[in-house]
């Protein structure tokens, strides 16, 4: 039984330690070597959801349709007005989070005039689940994508963040949106933890 158990936490830890990847597709962080600040965006348009690959507006049919099923139409507001909130500010704001953390040369921020712009392009996003005790985290994929602020068109650099596993540590992490905060998070922190081992 002690063999069993080891295994199906070695399994376990692996498939964690493989999903947190950040795959390099071209270009190399030596352009930001004599910068001191990026701007980064965030988009969210034409995002998969969960391992069904629903659109934004399917998965939120369906979260509706189940909130007033158990709740009510007030309930139904208030998430969606949340998810809204995560949407446009919160994600982005998670990810400066874990990114900052790591990178200490460049720092990284939002709506600022800087020679290079970071790209956070959302393509799919797993919600996770809660259920009291047991909780699974959420899960995100990213391309990662630096351009030049003034010629966007002109790409520098090209990573991708392969179905990164969130974490469990936030305020809101009984939410779906939440738990895709914690991936935002985890995926700033693994890209800043690229630049670091480079810019130092």
């Amino acid at each position: 039984m002690k063999k069993l158990l080891l295994i199906i936490f070695i399994a376990l830890a692996t498939t964690a330690f493989g999903q947190n990847q950040i795959n390099f597709e071209f270009g190399t962080f030596d352009f930001l070597k004599d910068q001191t600040e990026v701007n980064v965006q965030l988009k969210f348009d034409n995002v998969l959801f969960q391992a069904d690959n629903f659109t934004e507006a399917q998965y939120l049919e369906r979260r509706k349709a189940e909130t007033l099923s158990k709740k009510n139409a007030v309930a139904w507001q208030k998430w969606e007005e949340a998810w809204g909130n995560f949407k446009n500010t919160e994600y982005l704001n998670y990810f400066l989070k874990g990114l900052n953390g790591w990178s200490k040369r460049v720092a990284f921020k939002k709506d600022i005039n800087s020679k290079y712009t970071l790209i956070v392009d959302t393509k799919w996003v797993y919600a996770g689940w809660h259920a009291g005790l047991v909780a699974q985290e959420g899960k995100l994929t990213s391309d990662l994508i630096f351009v030049e602020t003034d010629n966007p068109s002109k790409v520098v650099m090209k990573l991708q963040g392969a179905e990164i596993l969130g974490k469990k540590t936030n305020k809101d992490f009984t939410m779906e949106y939440g738990r895709i905060a914690g991936a935002y998070e985890v995926t700033g922190k693994e890209l800043g933890k690229a630049i670091r081992k480079v810019i130092k």
